[in-house]
């Protein structure tokens, strides 16, 4: 298992209220693969939150569950995690490291590299589905506009921050600042290149929803982010 080092940015798009709807503008998604017990994790955290807030970036924290035997288990970590790291890894190549961060899909960097993960993000193309969301009833409909080729749209549920005092393991003593953690995955549906509808649920008081539009090969096509009220 390889370990680096994570300092990077990310761009909130899309920001739908639950009162009224919203289209994405085109964001970078950007998704961290981390662990409360990898100790050049929590840099990458940091900057994770920091391009959170950063118009145009749309920010996931993914907590892998393959440090977990090493003297600290890390209470968000997943193992839906660990296999769509994999996934990236086997496409992307570069192996299964933390903290590692994927761009748009289609890229990986070392999460605490500054330079790398800035330049990532400026060469990221535009997304060529547009999401869009609406609140209703209760419920959040999501219409997707037609893409060139078979698609999968996620419904990703995230916590927006969280503080954990760590008391074993390579963070023993540290208090660990973390964003825009994945507490939820959920597919709607594929799609064969065609314009989409889905209706789905609201997600939980004080948590926030993704959807994303991902194709066959992995790489993000389209996003919107439906933040907490």
């Amino acid at each position: 298992m390889r370990r680096r080092t994570l300092i990077a940015g990310a761009t909130l798009s899309a920001f739908a209220h639950r009162a009224g709807s919203a289209t994405a503008k085109h964001p970078v998604v950007l998704e961290l693969f981390t662990s409360q017990g990898c100790s050049s994790c929590p840099p990458a955290d940091a900057l994770l939150g920091q391009l959170a807030r950063q118009p145009d970036i749309l920010a996931l924290a993914w907590h892998v569950d393959y440090w977990n035997h090493l003297g600290w288990r890390d209470p968000f970590a997943t193992r839906t995690a660990t296999e769509r790291q994999q996934a990236y890894a086997a496409k992307l190549g570069g192996g299964v490291f933390t903290p590692a961060l994927v761009v748009n899909g289609g890229r990986v960097v070392i999460g605490s590299q500054h330079d790398a993960v800035n330049a990532a993000i400026a060469a990221a193309a535009t997304l060529p589905v547009a999401v869009k969301l609406a609140v209703a009833d209760g419920g959040l409909s999501v219409e997707t506009s037609a893409a060139a080729q078979e698609v999968r749209v996620q419904r990703i549920v995230y916590d927006p921050e969280h503080v954990t005092g760590v008391d074993a393991g390579e963070n023993d003593g540290t208090r660990l600042h973390e964003y825009r953690i994945v507490r939820e995955v959920e597919t709607l549906g594929s799609l064969d290149g065609a314009a989409g509808r889905f209706s789905t649920r609201l997600a939980a008081d004080g948590q926030g929803q993704v959807i994303l539009v991902q194709s066959v090969d992995l790489r993000i096509l389209g996003a919107a982010d439906l933040p907490p009220s």
